[in-house]
């Protein structure tokens, strides 16, 4: 394995990104913060307090996932079934046991040692091989956990999903969107130090230049396992957070619909960048929300997927850094 040196080293040749404006503007963040803090005093619509959780739950999604592919180069086709792992695991065992706190607990356990546990076992079979093989392994393994879901009805109902109570102090809409708001920064908080820790440079070193990093003595193999584990854990506790907000889990949350959501986010947001996830799945759930309501002005909103993907290409064409990337570029020149 390399040393603290040889990663400089490496560094220095394969030319790391330099930090990021936002990364390092801490107080535009404590005002965003306090902003998205103070939504509650100002609305008590229930219809905005769910729409805001949840751009910050399929954010904390989308921000597991860019660990794949915005610091790892890892493109996975199979994340979703992480974030369904979370949830039916939540769901199944507050069903069967009740509705209290330490059932939560005990749920929030077993699904991080589920998905430390197949991620592991993902990972160490399906890491060899690289690019369109490795996202096509995981889709394979993503549609067998859906089809296990489906078909597993004694447990799962199948496709038609079951509802669950969640515990008393979160059926109060404002405490668990603080709750939410609470674990989302706290979330950001150790990602953030995950990817400025040796390990998760080493894994941007990876993506910018695998075979140096290789050369230079370190396994890239274990490296990318940690990467995996860490994506897989913190999707699967966005999963927790799901079936909490919705209290219904279907094999919807294991459909590759929502893995393709992610990988929309975060290219939106910007790869490679942690809080372009949280800005892609922002702009993207309220797109959805609002074009959604217009299908009551014409019937062509009605298919609003279409409009978005035009938009999502037209991203992709002329902004390929996504919008934090685009603004880095443009802050870049202008100092």
């Amino acid at each position: 394995m390399g040393t603290i040196a040889d990663f400089h080293l490496l560094k220095k040749a394969v030319g790391l990104r330099p930090g990021r404006f936002l990364a390092s503007s801490s107080w535009v963040l404590m005002v965003l913060l306090f902003i998205l803090a103070a939504i509650p005093l100002f609305t008590s619509s229930r219809t905005t307090l769910n729409l805001w959780t949840e751009i910050y739950i399929l954010g904390i999604f989308a921000m597991s996932y860019d660990i794949l592919l915005g610091y790892t180069g890892i493109v996975s086709f199979g994340h979703a079934l992480f974030f369904g792992t979370g949830a039916y695991m939540t769901g199944i065992i507050i069903q069967n046991t009740g509705p209290t706190l330490s059932n939560l607990l005990l749920a929030i356990i077993g699904t991080i040692l589920l998905a430390v546990i197949i991620s592991l076992i993902i990972g160490y079979l399906s890491l060899r091989v690289k690019d369109v093989y490795y996202a096509m392994i995981t889709l394979a393994f993503a549609e067998l956990f859906f089809i296990s879901a489906e078909k597993w009805r004694s447990v799962t109902n199948g496709a038609d999903g079951f509802s669950f109570q969640v515990p008393t102090f979160l059926q109060d809409r404002v405490v668990f969107y603080y709750g939410i708001l609470i674990f989302l920064v706290l979330v950001v908080l150790l990602l953030r130090r995950f990817i400025d820790s040796p390990v998760g440079r080493v894994l941007q070193a990876i993506r910018e230049n695998e075979k140096r990093a290789e050369f230079l003595g370190y396994d890239v193999l274990k490296f990318k396992l940690i990467s995996t584990v860490v994506a897989g854990v913190v999707a699967s506790l966005a999963g927790i957070a799901w079936a909490l907000q919705q209290r219904f889990v279907s094999t919807g949350v294991m459909a590759v619909d929502k893995t393709i959501d992610a990988l929309l986010m975060t290219t939106i947001g910007g790869t490679g960048t942690l809080y372009g996830a949280l800005i892609g799945s922002g702009l993207t759930t309220m797109a959805r929300d609002q074009l959604g309501d217009l299908a009551k002005i014409h019937p062509i909103f009605e298919r609003w997927y279409i409009i978005f993907g035009l938009l999502y290409i037209l991203i992709v064409l002329f902004f390929p850094g996504g919008i934090i990337g685009t603004w880095n570029r443009i802050w870049a020149k202008i100092r």
